[in-house]
């Protein structure tokens, strides 16, 4: 028999049960479950990630929708089961859903939701800070500063790299490797080479438009230059930002043999998924290479490191914070409960999970549908188109 699990419970006598894992961000989804006659209650648990056992304790016998965290294993066992509890509705707190056995909750009939739309200049913002961080060794720095080893000016203290004419390299083009893209061409006037499967047009025209103005303004116009393959990125980038899904084709997408076509002293910078590096691999190049240097936001085994990076100086690591702004996780917990809540609700599906504003507003009713079901086509869920405006 599953152990208790400790929760905070709102609005106790309400029609439809939904549960969620962890506590999110802000009050507002709270609000909106709360009005539409849901009984939500919130794990309290004081543990980071919950086990399949302590989700089935918390599903029960009675769920009608569950609101889940990247860090859970959601396969056959917890769809099942929530099936058995009367429930049709699950969605991560999150983008990706590479947790998910989605042709597991198809089988079960439950809908699973995710939150795209809300985090792409969020995650651009962070890869761009640790492009920075790294490439002006700003955490070096103050961990020399903290240490109290400052005697003052050198002329050799902690020299960088100076991003402004160099070129910076996405893998990934699609919107948030763009913004990224477009956050470093303006910001530091970089020339851009990516590598994707589809063009990059509108991010094409940008950067071709910028360097028009350049131009006109007596300054060198900035180039862009799509790369017939990843390794021609890879051997002419300054800085590698990775914006990639993960799947079969991009684990390890970072190799042993792909790191060493690298420039000796480029930057890599990874805000998608951790397995896409070969972490071992990656270890290794750093001590061989202490000009080269990566800015890290996940990792492939989370929440661990691979031995020996923490003690790299050459590596700035954060713990998977890209979407870590208030506005964006706040808007991440709106979505995911109105996932939920529109599947319980027999509301149809966003027309485009990408345009997520109408949703988002504080003092607005959100649209009568879910924002992103990933498994519309599968369960045969209508579809609403937005509305122009």
């Amino acid at each position: 028999m599953a152990k208790p699990i400790s929760i905070e419970v709102w609005n106790p006598s309400g029609k439809y049960r939904v549960v969620s894992t962890k506590s999110m961000p802000g009050t507002r989804w709270i609000s909106l479950l709360t009005a539409n006659d849901c009984r939500l209650e919130i794990c309290t648990e004081k543990k980071t990630i919950l086990s399949v056992d302590d989700i089935l304790a918390l599903i029960g016998d009675r769920c009608d929708g569950v609101i889940g965290q990247l860090t859970e294993d959601w396969g056959e066992v917890l769809f099942s089961a929530l099936k058995r509890a009367g429930g049709t509705a699950f969605s991560n707190m999150a983008v990706g859903y590479n947790n998910v056995d989605v042709e597991a909750a198809n089988r079960n009939g439950i809908a699973v939701g995710n939150t795209p739309g809300v985090l792409t200049e969020t995650t651009a913002e962070l890869a761009a800070s640790l492009s920075l961080a790294a490439a002006r060794r700003i955490v070096e720095a103050d961990q020399f500063m903290r240490a109290g080893l400052y005697d003052g000016w050198l002329p050799h203290l902690f020299v960088g790299n100076l991003l402004k004419g160099q070129t910076v390299g996405v893998i990934g083009a699609g919107r948030i490797g763009s913004a990224y893209a477009r956050m470093m061409i303006e910001g530091f006037k970089m020339n851009l080479i990516y590598y994707d499967l589809y063009q990059a047009t509108r991010l094409e025209k940008f950067v071709t438009a910028y360097g028009q103005f350049l131009k006109a303004n007596g300054e060198q116009p900035v180039t862009w230059k799509r790369a017939a393959t990843m390794e021609d990125v890879l051997r002419e980038a300054d800085v590698i930002s990775l914006h990639p899904v993960l799947d079969k084709t991009t684990y390890h997408l970072i190799n042993p043999e792909r790191l060493a076509i690298m420039k000796k002293e480029a930057i890599l910078v990874n805000a998608s998924r951790g397995p896409v590096i070969d972490e071992v691999a990656l270890v290794e190049h750093l001590k061989v290479n202490p000009m080269f240097r990566v800015g890290l936001d996940v990792f492939e085994d989370e929440p661990y490191m691979k031995p020996g990076l923490a003690d790299m100086k050459n590596a700035v690591v954060v713990p998977h914070i890209a979407s870590a702004s208030k506005w964006t996780r706040e808007g991440m917990a709106t979505l995911a409960a109105l996932n939920v809540l529109g599947k319980i609700k027999g509301y149809p599906v966003w027309g485009n999970p990408n345009l997520v504003e109408p949703f988002l507003k504080e003092d607005a009713t959100p649209p009568a549908a879910c924002p992103s079901i990933v498994n519309a086509k599968q369960l045969a869920t209508r579809i609403t188109y937005t509305l122009p405006g």
